[in-house]
């Protein structure tokens, strides 16, 4: 069985799993996750509609790669690729549960392929090279030591970035080849939990603000515009993934920006643009999710810059961009139950 529980370990099921609502069809999904907070307005969701569901908490995870069964018709995923900042070490656990579950036959939102995009900022490059798409100019790193030489051609400032992010967690902004040196010489470059990294050009945003754009299904469901306050460093800015106060959000930095006490706005981006949205989450097996692009001020060209498989969506949704977000979500994720459960 897929959750034989050690006696201490819980497994936490929902009321509306304990007690299916009729009518409802298939059940229950299965949500894993790691963050203890981050999916409570998703679950609010299920609950106040009646969709039998369960918990499938990663930290008390475990499975027996022969005896994955159906007995959940979808596993939604919502790991986080910033869970090692965290003290918790279930990403490439997760890389290999995700496997085994669609060996099984057993359909993951957000499955194996999306979460290999979530945990490496050098594969959404790479998938962004092969779409012919704009994105900034970057070198791939493997020891610090090597950053110095990865800059060179590249227009200062640039940023450092941890391959595993999330939250703009290890990103730092160097201002010319001698402090990046200094820091490279220093051992002061973190590559993160892979131990590679993007040596990556800032880019300063026109207008002040950067666009992300959220799907579900693949399609496109809203964008919003970020207004930025102060300097940014990995254009996932570290002044929005903090409060106003200090507070450290600890979450998807665009989606908490009114958290942050910062400007945000519902936008219709241009539709060849969300085309390549849809085209970039498509070829990334990306379900739910939202990408991240920005207007060069220098230029005027607009570059993607992150891809995101964990999106709580935006704070205040219907005042932000009309309406509730978890509400199509929850539609798409019951079907996605209805259309997978087993016989």
């Amino acid at each position: 069985m897929e959750n034989r529980l050690l006696p201490t370990q819980q497994l936490a099921v929902s009321p509306s799993e304990a007690r299916p609502a009729p009518g409802r069809g298939p059940g229950p999904l299965a949500v894993y996750y790691e963050h203890p907070v981050w999916f409570e307005r998703l679950f609010a969701e299920l609950d106040r509609r009646g969709t039998p569901y369960v918990k499938v908490h990663a930290q008390s995870h475990f499975y027996d790669p022969a005896g994955l069964d159906r007995r959940y018709p979808v596993v939604f995923n919502r790991m986080s690729p910033s869970a090692y900042r965290r003290s918790h070490a279930q990403i490439f656990y997760t890389l290999h549960y995700l496997a085994g579950l669609e060996l099984a036959g057993i359909r993951v939102v957000n499955g194996l392929q999306a979460f290999r995009h979530e945990t490496s900022k050098a594969l959404q490059l790479s998938l962004l090279r092969s779409l012919g798409l704009p994105a900034p100019r970057t070198r791939i790193i493997h020891d610090p030591a090597q950053a110095a030489a990865a800059a060179e051609g590249l227009r200062f400032p640039v940023v450092v970035k941890p391959n595993v992010g999330g939250s703009g967690v290890g990103v730092t902004r160097y201002d010319s080849p001698a402090r990046l040196g200094a820091a490279a010489a220093a051992g002061a470059i973190d590559l993160g939990l892979d131990h590679v990294a993007l040596v990556q050009e800032f880019i300063p945003a026109r207008g002040g603000h950067i666009t992300r754009m959220e799907v579900v299904g693949g399609k496109f469901l809203y964008g919003i515009k970020v207004f930025l306050s102060g300097e940014t460093f990995d254009l996932c800015p570290a002044d929005i993934c903090r409060t106003a106060a200090g507070v450290e959000l600890g979450n998807a930095c665009a989606v908490e920006a009114p958290k942050a006490g910062l400007r945000v706005e519902g936008v219709m981006p241009p539709p060849d643009v969300v085309a390549d949205a849809e085209r970039i989450m498509q070829r990334a097996g990306i379900d739910v999710g939202g990408i991240e692009l920005v207007v060069d001020d220098r230029d005027g060209r607009h570059y993607f810059y992150d891809i995101n498989a964990l999106s709580n969506f935006v704070s205040d949704g219907p005042r932000v961009v009309g309406f509730d977000p978890f509400v199509p979500l929850a539609d798409y994720l019951e079907a996605e139950m209805e259309a997978h459960h087993a016989d």
